[in-house]
């Protein structure tokens, strides 16, 4: 046997099956690319001195989590591909002589070969694209971009690792399926699948029922905490029901209207059911691949683009006012006390002090049962868990400029999240009527951070808020001072407003006050860290999402073409013309290509009302922005996926033909 005989048989062998190698190696670079950008910049020392940094740098290294796992699982699937589309070929050297370790040496240069091209030129294009991608980043954050550029060792040695494990198992795998299989088995791998499926009943009604439940939760979901629990519980119901659906739904759906004789036995019909068993036989878990990684970028990019483009109406969300202090067990003297020093500091920097806010309250957290408030913690239920704000009527009227009257059964009542159908109210066994529901209240941003359903109570006095706590089963009978919060708007500028809310930081403490200060200019850098980091991630993980979908549905091209080419001469001889074929295969392909979009449509649709309550949870509560960023987003993908359908068809038509 000649020197280098296997290497140069392998070398061969990728550029004879270029058609299937090429785009998978093409992935592999740009996998291993993003894998190291995503771990360069995780790992940046750059972003130590930044605001916010660390909970970017969070954001970013679980991103390369899931980078790396989607790197090991989908190589993994596309090398299934490989191997089943090259089963005949290597039958073939195993009739012609070739021992089954002569083969294995061969696939071992083979892999070998490819995993040492792709992992080397997507490192040189990873370090290439390293620095620009972490200027985008900062770009999105509006942070100053940091002069150097030098190369992570410690991402390197990461990637090198992870890819060359990933190829060393992946090689495991094709090793352990060549051994197993006889010589008449790898002759007909390409052709497995081609017995009619059975109709898998049982499987179908997992299916109907998954994605029924799934659907139901999220349809059900009333308040951000119960999404923020049962959210995953619905992905993997979901999940778990498209891929039932797709594999034995599709096929009882086929198989029933084959039944129908007087829908059946119609040329068309006829031709395409016939057509489409073995078609969702064939290519099933691939249309579920496809619905899922579909889905997944939709959600992705739609949540993170309307999170980032909403980031004022985040910010003003959070921050009703420019500066808010929040102080609790504090007296009413010493509040005015607080009062006048905030004024002070105001005056001493020439800031304008309007648009005041200013309240005492005290809160209790409490188990919602419609209109029902108990704090027994025996009873607790974390999805019906909520916060009651009690503020007496004086500082209501004080702070809407009113002069409201209450009997000592009555209260005012606004709901900032959650919701009380009835027209009385039981905290803790003390009822009350609401005279009136407030619609509008700016209260403490510090509410729109808090998951649970919220409701700010406007009792008679401070008696009442006493009355209702020495009702309490677990609160303390002496309730102590109440809080207090004082909010303003100023006309500064960016810079001074961060000082003014310093300073008032460092007031507080001198006075020894259980309380802080906040300033929405202070935290929107942070603001930017969190929301332009997963602006930055979604977008990245919707690219390596989407680049997995090209190369799956080009991979479902190329099967389907190899298959209908037999199909296509087939229907030629017994009679069917070649614009007939043509006209039943295009509309079996079409039928199929687009099944998977057509569901994650649909996934999104029933899934709009869940993240929306998820995007509550991150304080975006403008759902006329999330809806057009959806719509947006669907609009973009649905026109990717067709221009990636007349691309990857061409191949299929050249295979066909």
């Amino acid at each position: 046997m000649s020197k280098m005989f296997y290497e140069k048989l392998a070398v061969t062998n990728i550029k004879k099956n270029g058609k299937t190698y090429f785009p998978y190696m093409l992935t592999c670079i740009c996998i291993t690319a993003m894998f190291y950008i995503m771990d360069f910049i995780s790992v940046n020392p750059g972003l130590d001195n930044m605001s916010g940094g660390n909970d970017l740098k969070a954001i970013l290294k679980f991103g390369t989590y899931v980078i790396g796992f989607f790197s090991v699982v989908f190589l993994f699937y596309t090398n299934s591909f490989l191997i089943k589309r090259r089963k005949k070929e290597i039958g073939l050297y195993n009739i012609l002589g070739m021992e089954k370790k002569h083969i294995a040496k061969v696939l071992f240069w083979e892999n070998f070969f490819v995993a040492l091209i792709t992992t080397a030129l997507g490192l040189l294009l990873g370090i290439a694209l390293s620095k620009l991608m972490f200027l985008v980043l900062l770009k999105i954050l509006n942070f100053k971009v940091p002069m150097g550029f030098f190369i992570s060792k410690q991402s390197l040695f990461k990637t090198v690792a992870l890819f060359g494990f990933t190829f060393v198992l992946i090689l495991m795998n094709n090793l352990r399926q060549i051994h197993l299989a006889n010589p008449v088995e790898l002759l007909k791998g390409g052709q497995v699948g081609e017995k009619e499926p059975k109709t898998k009943w049982i499987l179908t009604l997992i299916g109907v029922i998954s994605l029924g439940i799934g659907y139901y939760i999220a349809l059900t979901t009333g308040s951000p905490l119960a999404a923020l629990s049962s959210f995953f519980m619905a992905v993997i119901l979901v999940m778990v029901g498209t891929w039932a659906l797709f594999t034995a739904g599709s096929i009882a759906l086929l198989k029933a209207l084959r039944k129908n004789k007087n829908f059946y036995y119609k040329t068309n019909h006829f031709i395409n059911v016939s057509g489409m068993i073995y078609r969702m036989k064939q290519n099933a878990v691939g249309l579920a691949n496809i619905c899922i990684l579909s889905t997944t970028v939709l959600v992705m990019l739609s949540t993170t683009v309307s999170l980032y483009i909403g980031m004022e109406d985040v910010l003003r969300t959070r921050y009703p006012r420019d500066i808010s202090i929040s102080a609790k067990n504090i007296s009413k003297d010493k509040s005015e006390e607080l009062t006048s020093m905030i004024k002070e500091q105001a005056e001493k920097q020439g800031a304008a002090v309007k648009n005041i806010v200013k309240y005492r309250s005290l809160d209790l957290a409490v188990i919602q049962d419609k209109n029902y408030f108990t704090d027994n913690r025996n009873e607790l239920d974390m999805n019906n868990l909520g916060f009651l704000e009690f503020i007496p009527l004086s500082e209501y009227n004080h702070m809407e400029n009113k002069s409201i009257a209450l009997k000592e059964d009555e209260v005012l009542l606004y709901t900032y999240r959650g919701e009380i159908a009835e027209d009385s109210i039981n905290i803790l066994g003390n009822e009350f009527k609401i005279k009136e529901r407030i619609n509008t209240m700016t209260v403490d941003g510090i509410a729109s951070s808090v998951v649970s359903n919220g409701y700010f109570v406007v009792v008679p006095d401070e008696n009442t808020i006493e009355k209702i706590f020495s009702s309490s089963t677990e609160a303390s009978k002496n309730i102590g001072e109440l809080s207090y919060y004082f909010a303003f708007d100023t006309d500064d500028n960016e810079e001074a407003e961060i000082t003014l809310t310093k300073d008032i930081s460092n007031k507080i403490k001198e006075l020894s006050i259980d309380g802080n200060c906040e300033g929405l200019e202070e935290s929107r850098v942070s603001f930017f860290s969190v929301y332009g980091g997963l602006f930055f991630l979604g977008i990245f993980l919707g690219a390596l999402f989407i680049m997995a979908t090209v190369l799956i549905i080009y991979y479902k091209q190329i099967s389907e073409g190899y298959d209908d080419k037999e199909r296509f001469e087939i229907m030629q001889k017994v009679g069917m013309s070649k614009e007939e074929i043509k006209k039943s295969i295009n509309s079996q392909v079409l039928m199929v290509f687009f099944l998977p979009l057509f569901t994650a449509i649909i996934h999104i649709a029933f899934a709009f009302k869940v993240i929306v309550k998820l995007l509550e949870v991150l304080n975006l509560t403008n759902v006329t922005l999330f809806a057009y960023c959806t719509a947006g987003t669907i609009f973009v993908f649905t026109i990717f996926y067709a221009i990636v359908y007349m691309l990857t068809s061409k191949v299929y038509y050249k295979i066909v033909s």
